[in-house]
């Protein structure tokens, strides 16, 4: 063991008996702290000389209990940060300007409904969640100097409010000043407006098969673009077979990308159509609501939403909300006398499992089976596995439709017809899966070139499979791969900095 390990196994076992001595003098510790500091015992947590957690437990549980331990030592504010927004309490910190992206989220998320959710989800899952809620309480009672801005206690049903690990939620695509304007009286629409990012961002990944490498193993970049510090870099193993590398989003107890003995992956940010808007025909009877769906006039569902923030003052304030929804999802604005409804993904429970089985997956078809929950919307996903295995994955969240309407704008959902109906299923996506080209790649590009002349065909597929198209990063990508050979780990690095711009040979002409 180097100096910089031992150095950080001391810190730890420093901290752990600053806290027995404290509950030496203060008297017996409550069972609660009691049973995190028993879970504690079975984990090892160790830091190699870049400040890395390799985290280590008796089981998948132990090891999840870690790993949050881990990254509230390494930026607990982020961790917060993230549930403030994934539950919609930043008001209570930031003040009333958050109130309407509070809303936003509280539009899908309740205290009620997680916890239901969370005592129908599987046992082995609700272990995890109760692992993870007890790695962070038990960061917190043994750092009496953290200060949190308002969690001082997690339980185990808000791990179901954030689910994925993307850049960005589909729930971001609400627009708050109209979402205000819906329900609120004109006030704080100036917060709403943020500076433009001028920064260039962007996913790259490329899988090279074993017939195109000189060592006959497969390859994989994993390039996310995303700023430095965005995600926890930890390995976390069990002995129940759990053993991943790589990146996870702040307080997430699975890694988001990365790779295990068997099998590695990386996510880009696809132009998958799997959020829809949809305009409903309304009208008021008595002190009621109803939607036109067809020829028939449905009650609308009310939900009242209570929004706390911090007053001026410093004290806690609170607004309430009259929300309502449709079988499509909630009404998030009014537009030509018609109220917009907006529809996405909402499956938390399949979601987060789906999310950390994949961790474990030891080959394609384990992959792939992790991936019939059907719960990532946002991300087309690249594989890599040890028996040579490569694959470009669409994502599965991918609403059956009918193709003859534009979904790329509103939709009129008082038509029956442009309803969804079901989910496709993984026959009818785009994916490559072992190509006979040897390697796939894509860069928030569409899939119909993932593959190179091995790509899906466009016209198999309906149109609102992809919204982007293609980028020249997906040309570079494809330039430098077609007719390619013996790649190496090397040659792939230096491949991902090739300098050329097939952009600029459009533009500079």
């Amino acid at each position: 063991m180097d100096s910089g390990v031992q150095h950080s196994a001391m810190q730890i076992m420093m901290r752990c008996l600053a806290a027995s001595l404290l509950i030496l003098l203060t008297g017996a510790a409550p069972a609660e702290e009691q049973q995190w500091r028993a879970q504690a015992q079975k984990v090892t947590i160790v830091r190699d000389d870049w400040g890395i957690a390799h985290v280590r437990g008796r089981s998948d549980a132990d090891a999840i209990f870690g790993m949050m331990y881990a990254q509230a030592e390494d930026d607990f504010p982020r961790i917060e940060a993230n549930y403030l927004t994934a539950l919609g309490r930043t008001a209570e910190t930031d003040g009333e300007k958050a109130v309407w992206r509070d809303l936003r989220a509280r539009l899908y998320v309740s205290e009620a409904e997680l916890k239901a959710q969370y005592a129908a989800s599987p046992p082995w899952l609700r272990r995890l969640m109760d692992s993870w809620a007890a790695g962070l309480n038990f960061y917190l009672a043994t750092h009496k100097e953290v200060r949190p801005r308002v969690f001082t206690r997690f339980e185990p049903w808000m791990a179901l409010s954030f689910t994925e690990g993307s850049i960005g939620g589909d729930i971001e695509r609400i627009n708050l000043a109209k979402l205000e304007g819906f329900y609120g009286a004109g006030r704080g629409a100036a917060e709403h407006a943020g500076m433009p990012d001028g920064e260039p961002r962007g996913s790259n990944g490329i899988a090279i098969a074993p017939k195109l490498t000189s060592a006959g193993r497969a390859l994989l970049l994993i390039n996310p673009h995303t700023s430095f510090f965005f995600r926890s870099e930890q390995q976390v193993t069990s002995d129940e077979g759990l053993n991943a590398y790589g990146a996870s989003t702040w307080g997430q107890f699975f890694i988001y990308q990365g790779f295990n003995p068997h099998l590695g992956w990386m996510h880009t940010s696809s132009g998958v159509d799997s959020v829809d808007e949809f305009a409903f025909d309304v009208r008021r009877s008595g002190a009621r609501w109803a939607y036109r769906f067809g020829a028939v006039w449905r009650p609308l569902q009310t939900r009242t939403v209570t929004i706390r923030y911090r007053a001026k003052d410093g004290v806690l304030a609170s607004r309430s909300f009259r929300t309502w929804r449709t079988h499509r999802g909630p009404v998030v604005r009014a537009e030509n006398g018609r109220w917009i409804v907006f529809a996405m993904m909402d499956r938390p429970v399949a979601a987060l499992q789906q999310s950390y089985l994949r961790t474990k997956a030891r080959d394609l078809a384990s992959f792939l089976k992790a991936s019939e929950f059907k719960a990532n919307s946002s991300n087309s996903t690249l594989v890599a596995s040890s028996k040579g295995e490569i694959a470009y994955v669409h994502p599965q969240f991918v609403p059956r439709r009918n193709d003859r309407y534009d979904y790329t704008g509103v939709v009129d959902g008082s038509d029956p017809g442009s309803d969804w109906r079901g989910l496709h299923v993984a026959a009818e996506l785009p994916n490559a899966l072992n190509p006979v080209t040897g390697w796939v790649q894509n860069t928030n590009a569409w899939p119909y070139r993932s593959a190179g002349s091995a790509s899906p065909d466009p016209r198999r597929f309906p149109r609102y499979m992809d919204t982007f198209g293609e980028n020249y990063r997906g040309i570079h990508a494809q330039q430098l791969l077609t007719g390619s050979k013996n790649w190496t780990l090397e040659k792939l690095r230096v491949a991902a900095y090739d300098p050329h711009q097939p952009g600029f040979a459009e533009l500079v002409p």
